[in-house]
């Protein structure tokens, strides 16, 4: 397994600078120290000075070369939450509860470096919740017009498989919208895509996911994923993508002849969308946890500016990934 490692590589083409707002947990600082390190991003962590440091000494990593940024000593704090107060005055906030989102939850903080050019984009989710992250998202970016909703997708890696690309898989969504209709799923399938494309620079190849394979049954979220599949078609008639697939049908080829033999993807999909949060998460977190394989994500995605979320269960590795993946989403063509 060596393709989500090479990233890194990837990464110090074009470097790029990722906010990370969780400087206060020990895996976040050591995560910033193996970066700065290896040299692939520029990163800059936030939290109370003395405690970063504190930490800092506790896992015994330099913090050289790392833009430690304490928020309430930031030079840049009032543009950011003005900015803030303007981008959401129109809910009903005031500008002291702008002030106090920002200052009391520095996921919020990130973000909004993010959207003000400070930063290339923001990783989180060592010690927040998906929601958490995704709301700062949501709240601080915009939606991308062409995918319209915010989803995520997990890259998967895993060893001595030959399937998807040998070994290889991207699925969404496995972190935000719990029953996507037709028009979200259809989302969801272009973002997780691109997603692969961008990082991989590999061919997607798409199975929209069910428990029916063209027509073996029906029902409403069968209808749902072919709906979704016709709205993929439309906006990206070149995609190689089919729908509705059993797993089987998607990632193995001898099941496909069999089942679907006129299919695009011929069983031989890396990338598959799942028809619901449901079976996205335990899909994801049964490939990790039996499967053994090397996980990055929920990238969230569907925004106008690259940011990942993390599991709170994510292992130091995981942390160093993502600001791989933000980096590398935040180059330039």
């Amino acid at each position: 397994m060596n393709r989500i490692q090479k990233l890194r590589d990837k990464a110090k083409k074009q470097k790029k600078c990722v906010v990370l707002p969780e400087g206060e947990d020990k895996r976040v600082v050591e995560a910033a120290a193996i970066v700065t390190k290896e040299n692939f991003a520029k990163v800059c962590l936030l939290g109370k000075k003395e405690s970063v440091e504190k930490l800092a000494k506790e896992v015994g990593v330099s913090l050289d070369g790392i833009d430690l940024i304490d928020p309430a000593a930031h030079d840049k704090k009032d543009e950011l939450i003005n900015a803030f107060y303007e981008k959401r005055k129109h809910k009903g906030i005031a500008p002291e509860e702008a002030k106090e989102t920002l200052m009391k939850d520095l996921i919020f903080y990130g973000a909004m470096m993010t959207e003000r050019g400070l930063a290339d984009g923001f990783v989180a989710g060592a010690c927040h919740t998906t929601s958490n992250v995704a709301r700062a998202g949501i709240q601080c970016l915009k939606i991308d017009r062409e995918i319209g909703t915010m989803s995520s997708c997990f890259m998967m890696e895993l060893d001595n498989c030959p399937f998807g690309e040998e070994g290889l898989f991207a699925f969404g969504d496995c972190g935000v919208i719990p029953y996507p209709n037709s028009r979200q799923l259809a989302g969801i399938a272009i973002a997780t895509s691109d997603m692969f494309k961008k990082l991989f620079d590999i061919e997607p190849r798409v199975g929209l996911l069910s428990y029916s394979t063209r027509g073996s049954a029906k029902g409403d979220s069968i209808e749902n994923v072919r709906s979704a599949l016709e709205r993929v078609i439309a906006k990206r008639p070149g995609l190689m993508v089919d729908g509705e697939l059993q797993l089987d049908a998607a990632i193995v080829p001898d099941v496909a002849q069999r089942k679907c033999p006129d299919s695009k993807v011929q069983g031989r999909a890396n990338v598959l969308i799942f028809p619901n949060l449901d079976a996205g998460n335990i899909s994801y977190k049964l490939t990790q946890r039996l499967g053994k394989a090397r996980v990055v994500g929920p990238i969230l995605q569907g925004l106008d500016k690259p940011c990942s979320d993390l599991s709170r269960g994510c292992t130091l590795e995981e942390i160093v990934d993502a600001v791989a993946v933000i980096a590398i989403r935040a180059q330039k063509e």
